[in-house]
Formats: C-alpha cells, structure tokens, sequence
C-alpha cells in the first residue's frame, strides 16, 4: 500500500523547526502542545525515522529531519500555488531581487514552480549588490526586493526575522581556543553580529577565512577551515553542530519585502510576493 504524507502533519514538522521549540510552534498554529507532539510522532512514523531532536531547550533537526525539510516546504508551497493559482492565467514580466543567501535557498525553485503555473509569465531573479539591486529596480526591471531591510531601496511592505544557525566544518573543535571562524567579508551585518556574539560569550576567536559570497563561505566550512553562520535554509547536514550548549546562540536576522510602487494591482507581482511570503 502507498504511503503519503499529509500537508497537515508537514506544516507541523516546518513550523516547529523553523520556531525551534514546540510550544513556540503551537502557539503558531493555534493548537495545544501535546496535540502538536501527536502529529508530529504520526509524521516520524509514517517517515519511519526520528525528525526532531528533543532537549529542554527545544527542538533541532535529526539527519532525517535535515533531508525533509526542503521536501516539505516544498510541498506545503506547491499545495498552496496549487489551491490559489489553478484556473487562472498569469502573464507579463516580474523581477525578484534576493539577498544571495536566499537565492541559494528553496525559495527560487518555490518561483520555477510558480513559472511553471503559468507558461506566459517571465520571472526573472537575480542576487545583485546594494547598489546594482537599488539601479534594477528604479529602472522597473525588479519589481520585488528581499533583503536585509537596511538594504531594501523602499520601506518594507513586510517584514521577517530567520535564525542564523552554526555551520560547524569536518573535523572543527568546536571548543578551540581560539574558535577558527569563517566569515562574510566587507560590511555585512551578519559579520558584525557573529563576532559579538563570541565576545559576548567570553569565546576568543580568529578569522580562519573570508569571502564576498555564499559559495566562498561553504566552500571553506566544507574543507574545515572552521565554523560560519548560516540560514537554516544553506546548513548542509554535515555541517550541522549537534551539541546545543557548544556555540553560543546566534541572534535573528530581519529581513525586508520592498515592492515598486508601479506594480499596485499586478495580478503577477502580486501572485510572486504571496510566494516569497509563504516560502518565509
């Protein structure tokens, strides 16, 4: 007999690895905390694998958990697009800029099956620097910009905040002294508060590596060269650092939507920015 996942027990399982706690996730959903560890059990059962981690400070993702979570917000995204989108044709021309963070993450593919909806639509992202994102969009060919919200050319019309988690590279002590650390060179904010972070924590620490880009960042922890700080939606399972008390807390990082004030009632532009909502 085939087996099937339910969206139901999936939202569940995103909802609380994103919030990283079960009483923080059912507050989210509205339930109660032992009708949310019932689904929750269901969804493992049904996977036949431990998701969640379970510790008196929350919840983390198990190596199962790490290789569901992109099928699951996938699903949930397309269940969604799938509910909203069927029976209408969208067309014309919408540029996204992302933070390159997330345009190395799921939400360009959640916009390919947006795309894929609706053949006469062009959607185009790209991962431009401040300056070049801020030019694309004065000039109409980006409509909607996600990004740090010091970094969007407009007032957010929305506003998120994501964890930042530890990327921990093969064969890193995570209890070096000092701590090797890999870093976003430049003036990203990110740099900024993963350093004091480790200050705070009384942690000594040295720049073991630096790059302009994701792609230098995970290249680095990946030959372990140290430990960085990621978005959940960039950690490779084998980076994941599996001792809680380990690495101090990383703080959230808040990230803005700005849309072109052109684009009011653009059945397109409007159907993209609900996307890029669901996907966060």
């Amino acid at each position: 007999m085939a087996r099937d996942l339910e969206t139901a027990l999936l939202r569940s399982f995103v909802t609380a690895a994103r919030a990283g706690s079960i009483s923080r996730a059912a507050t989210a959903l509205g339930r109660t905390q032992p009708a949310l560890s019932q689904q929750l059990r269901r969804l493992e059962s049904a996977v036949g694998s431990p998701l969640l981690r379970r510790t008196p400070s929350g919840v983390s993702l198990t190596r199962a958990g790490e290789e569901l979570l992109p099928f699951a917000e996938r699903i949930l995204a397309l269940s969604a697009q799938a509910l909203t989108e069927t029976g209408r044709a969208l067309t014309g021309h919408c540029g996204v800029g992302l933070l390159e963070d997330l345009a190395a993450s799921r939400l360009p593919q959640a916009l390919a099956d947006l795309a894929r909806l609706h053949p006469g639509a062009t959607l185009e992202v790209l991962s431009l620097s401040t300056a070049e994102t801020r030019e694309a969009y004065d000039a109409g060919r980006v409509q909607l910009v996600l990004d740090e919200i010091p970094a969007v050319p407009s007032p957010p019309r929305w506003t998120v905040r994501l964890p930042l988690v530890w990327a921990v590279g093969r064969g890193v002590a995570v209890d070096a002294d000092p701590l090797p650390v890999v870093l976003f060179s430049g003036t990203c904010a990110w740099r900024t508060s993963v350093l004091e972070t480790l200050e705070r924590a009384g942690r000594r620490w040295r720049v073991a590596f630096e790059s302009n880009s994701l792609a230098g960042v995970l290249a680095a922890v990946r030959s372990g060269l140290g430990v960085a700080a990621l978005l959940p939606a960039n950690l490779e399972p084998a980076m994941a650092c599996h001792d809680a008390d380990a690495l101090p807390p990383l703080p959230d990082v808040g990230l803005g939507l700005a849309r072109h004030p052109g684009t009011a009632g653009d059945p397109l532009v409007d159907a993209v920015e609900t996307a890029l909502r669901r996907m966060l």
